[in-house]
């Protein structure tokens, strides 16, 4: 019984360490590296997220809390292939000659790369690693937006950001979030960079959301918004539920495949 114990405590023990190495863990990697089953592997992610040692998102786990959010260069590290492949396919649905808001996060950055060939562009962020990524493209004019900057990231964030947003109507919103539930609803855990998100929302004619499947089911605190606000969902897995209440809503569901 101990000999059986200390296995399973011993296997945990890697889990973790795997999840804090990369921010995310799935179920067939671990089975596969582990030498175990897939069920062992999800019984062993249940038994650490009822402990609140990581948070169970479809197909695998998080390190997270219900209140915060990973580091950011943590974040930079989950699923990066496939936030390559959803900023190729975001990307894709901007036509040139458009303007567009580019927000906050690693997935948009990963759009950002994708739209240096595009041209007669104007690009409005608050992202300054967007900025960085974007400023001698040509052909793409750059616009960042004023205000305070978030350590970390490099967020522009606050009231300021929000004034100037307000300053322009564009044709798209390319856009993230950290968590999204089954019924669309999408949620972040900073509620300046939320109330920043919702004002380039209702500033744009069309909004792309993108991001990646570990976000599904995740817990996230503060609504940015719903399906009634997008028209566009860019990602590589969701759930039955989702895809149901997406094409309920007439939201356009745009599938890249996964690492």
């Amino acid at each position: 019984m101990q000999q059986a114990a200390d296995v399973v405590a011993t296997r945990h023990r890697m889990i973790l360490e795997a999840a804090r190495h990369t921010g995310s863990v799935s179920v067939d990697t671990l089975a596969e590296t582990l030498g175990v089953t897939p069920q062992t592997i999800r019984k062993d992610l249940n038994v650490l997220a009822r402990r609140s040692m990581l948070s169970r998102v479809h197909g695998g786990a998080v390190v997270t809390s219900g209140v915060g959010n990973l580091r950011y260069a943590e974040r930079r590290l989950v699923a990066a292939e496939t936030k390559d492949a959803i900023g190729a396919a975001a990307a894709a649905l901007v036509p040139d000659g458009s303007s567009l808001f580019l927000t906050i996060g690693s997935t948009t950055e990963a759009i950002a790369r994708h739209l240096t060939g595009h041209r007669e562009l104007m690009v409005i962020t608050n992202n300054l690693n967007v900025v960085e990524i974007l400023a001698d493209c040509p052909g793409i004019e750059v616009i960042a937006a004023g205000g305070r900057v978030r350590p970390g990231d490099r967020a522009v964030i606050g009231a300021l950001a929000m004034d100037f947003i307000r300053s322009f109507r564009v044709d798209y919103a390319l856009i993230g979030a950290s968590a999204i539930e089954s019924d669309g609803t999408f949620l972040d855990f900073d509620v300046d960079e939320v109330r920043v998100s919702q004002t380039i929302i209702a500033q744009a004619r069309k909004v792309i959301l993108t991001l990646d499947s570990s976000k599904l089911g995740r817990p996230a605190p503060v609504r940015i918004g719903g399906l009634g606000d997008i028209d566009y969902l860019v990602s590589d897995d969701m759930n039955d539920d989702l895809r149901a209440a997406c094409d309920a809503a007439k939201v356009t569901m745009v599938h890249v495949a996964g690492e």
